[in-house]
C-alpha cells in the first residue's frame, strides 16, 4: 500500500520538498496544500518587479499549480487552508477557500512548511488602507496599483531590513520620494553599525531620507493619505506606507495540535527536521534552528535554508541519512550601486552573548580594492571579519560597489568548514587584474587578523576611539600633508610615515599611541616602527581614516 505524504505550504520549503520527494519515490501519494493561489514564486524578486527591473510579473512564477502537478504528479490544492491537525488519527482538517467546505485528509507523514508573515503590531491607525506589506504576489499587486492607478509619489518605509532597503531603492528608481524610518540606529541588522554607515551614506547620496533611532507612535488619515506621528513627535505625511519591521513564524497549526515551540515561537525540530511527533516534520521560516556558529537556538527566515530543508526532509522521508547542521545566516542585498553582505555572527551578537572585544574575539577591518589598482574600474570595498582568540572565523561583513558578494561567499564557506584566519592566508583564489589582486582581499583579511593574534599588530575600532579620553593618548596621522589638510581626526599629530624614523623622538614613548592612515596599510608600517622603538602601547585604527570618516558621518534626520 502506497504511503500518503501531506505537505502544508508551498514556495521555498514545501515545493522543494514535494519535487525532491517525487524524484525519490514515484509511488508515494503526495498532497500539497497551499492557502494562497501560488505554490512556487520568487518572493525575493518582488521588490525588483515593483522597480521595473523584472519587467513581467509572470517571470516571478517558477511553477504554476498546473505545471507542477503535471511534472511531478503531485496533488496540488491551492486556496486550501489546513486549519487543524489531529495527531491521534493522523489527519488534517482543510477548508476550501472557494467553496467554504471543510473536509479531512489522512496522512502517513506530514511536513509543515507554513512560512512566516509580516509583523503588524497594534499601533493606532495601522489598519489604514494605504499601509501595505510586501510578502506575496497579491501584496506586490496592491503596491503596484497604489503607484500606477492611484499615482502615489511619496512613500514611507517603516523598517530598515533587507526588504525595506530593497524597496527604498526600487521605489526611488521609479521616481518616488522615499523616507525610511528605522527604530534602531541603523539599517540592515546583519551588519554592525560601522559597516551599516557605508549603506547609510549611499542611501542618502541616492536621495533616500533616513530617519534613524525613531519609531512610529501612530498612524492617522490626512485626506486619504497617511500621517505618521513618530515617537519623537515628528510628523510625516505620505501617500503610502510599506511596513517592513520583521516577520513572525506561522506556528498556529503546530501550537494548536500540541507540538513544542521554542522561545521565539519557532517549531522545535531535531537534527532530522522531525518534531516531537515522529510522523510530523517541519521546515522553513517557521522552524527554530541552531545557529551554526554560536549554537544558539534562533529563527533565521531565509530562502536558501528553507530550500535546503525542503530537500533534506524529502531525503529523510525516503530513508537517506541526513542531518541539518544549522543555519549561519548568510545574506546579501543590492543597495542601488552597492552590495551589502554578511555571514555568521556580528559584534552585536557577540556582545549580547557577553563576549567583550579584545577578550574573546578580535576584529579586522580593511578597505582593499575590488581588483588590481592598475586595472581600470576598481573601487574600494569595506570588509570586516570577526574571529575568536584561537583564530576561528566567527563572522564576516562586506559593503562595496564590486566584488563584495564573492568575498563574503568565500568567507561563509570557510566558516562552514570550521576554518581560521590562518586558513584565509593560505587560500588560493583565482587571480587576474580585472577580478582581483595577487593578494586577494580575503587573504589580506587573514594577514591582518593573523598579525593581531601573533602579536605583531594591535587594533582599535572607531567606536572604541570615540570612547577614549583623548588627553591620555596620542593619535598619530601618518598620511601625506595633502591628505591631512583635506581632513583628519581632531587632535591628531601629523608625521608622514616616510619621516617617522627621523622624527620618532617628537613622540612620547610612554603614552598609548593610536596610528592611522587612509585605510590602515601605512599605519601598520608606522606601528611596527614605533613598536620596535620602545613605545609602550601602539594601536592601529582599524579601517583607517576611511572608516573614521564614514563612522562619524551624519546621514539621517534631514528634512
Amino acid at each position: 500500500m502506497r504511503r500518503t505524504v501531506i505537505i502544508v505550504g508551498g514556495v521555498a520549503g514545501g515545493a522543494s520538498c514535494a519535487a525532491r520527494l517525487r524524484r525519490l519515490d514515484e509511488q508515494a501519494r503526495i498532497i500539497l496544500f497551499e492557502r494562497g493561489e501560488y505554490i512556487s514564486f520568487a518572493n525575493c524578486g518582488l521588490p525588483y518587479s515593483i522597480g521595473g527591473v523584472i519587467p513581467s510579473r509572470d517571470d516571478l512564477l517558477l511553477q504554476t499549480p498546473e505545471s507542477f502537478s503535471r511534472r511531478f504528479h503531485v496533488d496540488v490544492r491551492i486556496r486550501s487552508e489546513v486549519i487543524a491537525i489531529d495527531r491521534d488519527s493522523k489527519q488534517v482538517e482543510v477548508r476550501d477557500a472557494v467553496s467554504g467546505a471543510v473536509y479531512k485528509e489522512k496522512y502517513d507523514k506530514l511536513v509543515l512548511s507554513p512560512g512566516s508573515s509580516p509583523l503588524r503590531p497594534p499601533i493606532p491607525g495601522i489598519d489604514h488602507p494605504s499601509i501595505l506589506t510586501l510578502w506575496t504576489l497579491p501584496d506586490m499587486d496592491r503596491i503596484g496599483k497604489r503607484l500606477e492607478a492611484d499615482g502615489a509619489t511619496r512613500a514611507v518605509i517603516v523598517g530598515g531590513g533587507f526588504i525595506g532597503v530593497e524597496m527604498a531603492e526600487n521605489l526611488a528608481t521609479r521616481g518616488v520620494a522615499v523616507t525610511l524610518v528605522e527604530l534602531t540606529n541603523q539599517v540592515m541588522p546583519p551588519l554592525d553599525f560601522d559597516m551599516a554607515q557605508f549603506v547609510h551614506r549611499h542611501l542618502a547620496e541616492k536621495g533616500v531620507r533616513l530617519v534613524l533611532g525613531d519609531g512610529v507612535q501612530s498612524f492617522g488619515d490626512a485626506d486619504g493619505d497617511v500621517r505618521i506621528t513618530l515617537r519623537s513627535g515628528r510628523e510625516l505625511d505620505t501617500n503610502m506606507v510599506i511596513l517592513s519591521i520583521g516577520v513572525s513564524p506561522n506556528n498556529a497549526l503546530a501550537k494548536e495540535c500540541g507540538l513544542a515551540l521554542g522561545a521565539r515561537g519557532g517549531i522545535v525540530v531535531d537534527e532530522t527536521l522531525r518534531t516531537e511527533d515522529p510522523d510530523i516534520y517541519a521546515i522553513g521560516d517557521a522552524v527554530q534552528v541552531v545557529h551554526f556558529v554560536s549554537e544558539e537556538k534562533t529563527l533565521i527566515p531565509l530562502a536558501g535554508p528553507a530550500n535546503r530543508m525542503g530537500r533534506m526532509a524529502a531525503d529523510i522521508l525516503c530513508g537517506l541519512r541526513r542531518t541539518y547542521k544549522g543555519t549561519q545566516g548568510s545574506s546579501v542585498a543590492k543597495v542601488f550601486d552597492m552590495t551589502a553582505a554578511a555571514t555568521g555572527l556580528n559584534e552585536k551578537n557577540l556582545r549580547s552573548m557577553g563576549r567583550l572585544i579584545w577578550r574573546d574575539y578580535g576584529v579586522a577591518i580593511l578597505h582593499p580594492r575590488s581588483h588590481a589598482g592598475y586595472y581600470p574600474g576598481g573601487s574600494h570595498l569595506a570588509l570586516k571579519i570577526i574571529y575568536d582568540r584561537k583564530g576561528r572565523l566567527l563572522g564576516a561583513q562586506g559593503v562595496g560597489r564590486r566584488g563584495v558578494d564573492k568575498r563574503v561567499d568565500v568567507l561563509a564557506t570557510v566558516i562552514r568548514m570550521g576554518g581560521t584566519v590562518f586558513d584565509l592566508e593560505e587560500l588560493e583564489l583565482g587571480y587576474a587584474p580585472p577580478y582581483s589582486s595577487a593578494k586577494d582581499p580575503v587573504n589580506l583579511a587573514g594577514y591582518i587578523a593573523g598579525n593581531e593574534l601573533e602579536g605583531t599588530a594591535a587594533f582599535i575600532t572607531c567606536e572604541e576611539l570615540m570612547g577614549l579620553d583623548r588627553s591620555e593618548v596620542t593619535v598619530l596621522d601618518v598620511r601625506t600633508g595633502q591628505e591631512a589638510r583635506a581632513g583628519a581626526i581632531p587632535g591628531s599629530v601629523h608625521i608622514p610615515v616616510d619621516a617617522l624614523r627621523e622624527r620618532v623622538g617628537e613622540l612620547d614613548r610612554h603614552r598609548n599611541t593610536i596610528v592611522y592612515c587612509a585605510v590602515g596599510v601605512r599605519a601598520h608600517t608606522a606601528a611596527r616602527i614605533l613598536m620596535q622603538s620602545g613605545f609602550t602601547r601602539v594601536l592601529n585604527l582599524a579601517g583607517g581614516y576611511m572608516s573614521w570618516q564614514t563612522y562619524t558621518g551624519d546621514y539621517a534626520g534631514g528634512e
